[in-house]
């Protein structure tokens, strides 16, 4: 079942024992994906326990914590046609990624699909899957699965040649909610985004996370992406749910600072969405304002 069609690129920082219990999970596959890791400054021995576990895989080391830009760094060294991203505390299910590769091959208008996510160690649905089943936005016929608005990096395969057109993650945005600006980029351009559900990806919560910091930074950058593609109206009416909705605490009002703090750069950097596309994106806003899954807390 080798299948060279697809790269899997993981970025981690300071997660050493999850890290090295994904790859081993990514080495047993039957497809035999090349693997490239970015560790992100990690001061746990992070890289050399990789390369004494998994001296096969491409090891990137840029000495500082890129966030989702670790990912734009290893797509530098991808060959293959596709890529399946991966956090340090998920992985693919044994026969998704050649499934992935058939559907891009199969229908070339067709960016990235995103796959099942199952929480373990239950195995249980994740509670964004269903949001992504049900999907408001209508697509053509021809899509393998529910058109999608934006997509989740840990479960889904991307085409390497629609990444590099919208030019990757954004480094302004670091981590936290960044595939929403691509997402909305690749839309433009021309390209379709799909829920599948017959790809799978596990995640395994890992303990070691700030979300507090994911909290101020998935604010700030729903605020920035909100201000730097969607009409005056959207961004306005996104703008107020979040104030009325976040917690009252110091980590919002950061959020909240920062965002405002990169408002000269917004300003300059802004390119709204064509109208058919701000009317794609406004059939989302509602299940975002509803939404159980999307709740900024921590």
């Amino acid at each position: 079942m080798t299948d060279e069609r697809t790269t899997v690129v993981v970025i981690t920082h300071n997660r050493r024992d999850e890290l090295l219990h994904t790859l081993g999970r990514l080495a047993a596959l039957p497809e035999a994906p090349h693997v490239i890791v970015t560790d992100n400054g990690s001061t746990d021995g992070t890289s050399e326990a990789v390369t004494r576990h998994h001296p096969g895989m491409l090891l990137l080391s840029p000495g500082r914590n890129l966030g989702a830009v670790g990912r734009n760094l290893a797509m530098r060294h991808v060959t293959s046609p596709y890529v399946a991203f991966c956090d340090d505390d998920s992985w693919w299910a044994p026969g998704s990624l050649p499934r992935a590769a058939d559907l891009l091959d199969h229908h070339p208008a067709l960016a990235s699909v995103t796959a099942r996510i199952l929480v373990e160690p239950g195995g249980e649905e994740d509670p964004i899957v269903r949001e992504l089943r049900h999907s408001p936005i209508s697509g053509p016929a021809w899509l393998p699965g529910p058109a999608l608005g934006s997509f989740l990096a840990a479960a889904t395969v991307q085409r390497t040649d629609a990444f590099h057109s919208v030019g990757g993650f954004s480094p302004r945005l670091w981590l936290g909610g960044e595939e929403e600006l691509m997402a909305i980029d690749l839309a433009a351009q021309g390209w379709w985004l799909a829920y599948v559900e017959e790809l799978t990806v596990h995640h395994a919560p890992s303990v070691r996370r700030d979300s507090t910091l994911r909290r101020i930074h998935g604010i700030r950058n729903t605020l920035w992406c909100t201000w730097l593609r969607r009409s005056p109206r959207a961004a306005w009416r996104r703008t107020a749910h979040l104030v009325r909705t976040v917690p009252r605490d110091t980590a919002s009002l950061r959020g909240f600072g920062q965002a405002l703090a990169g408002l000269p750069w917004v300003v300059r950097e802004r390119k709204a969405v064509p109208p058919e596309l701000e009317q794609r994106l406004i059939l989302l806003d509602h299940a975002q304002r509803h939404s159980t899954a999307r709740r900024y807390v921590g």
